[in-house]
C-alpha cells in the first residue's frame, strides 16, 4: 500500500518578501551597507572628536628646566 500525499497549497505572492523580488533585495542590501558604513565612519569621527588631543602643561622639575633652579 503506497500512499501519496500531495500538498495542494496555494502560494500567496507577498510583495514584501525580499527573496522573491531581486531588485528590491538588491536595493535593500545597498541601503543597508551604505548606512552601515555611514554610521560606522560617523561614529569613528565622533569618537576621535571626543577623545581629541588635549593640550596640558605637565609639571617639570626645576632642575631639568632650561635655566635650572637648584635648592
Amino acid at each position: 500500500m503506497q500512499s501519496h500525499h500531495t500538498n495542494n497549497e496555494t502560494i500567496i505572492d507577498n510583495p514584501a518578501d525580499l527573496e522573491l523580488n531581486k531588485p528590491s533585495k538588491s536595493r535593500f542590501l545597498f541601503v543597508l551597507v551604505f548606512f552601515s558604513i555611514f554610521i560606522f565612519s560617523w561614529a569613528g569621527c565622533y569618537n576621535l572628536y571626543q577623545h581629541k588631543f588635549a593640550k596640558h602643561t605637565p609639571e617639570v622639575p626645576g632642575n631639568t628646566q632650561y635655566e635650572p633652579v637648584y635648592k
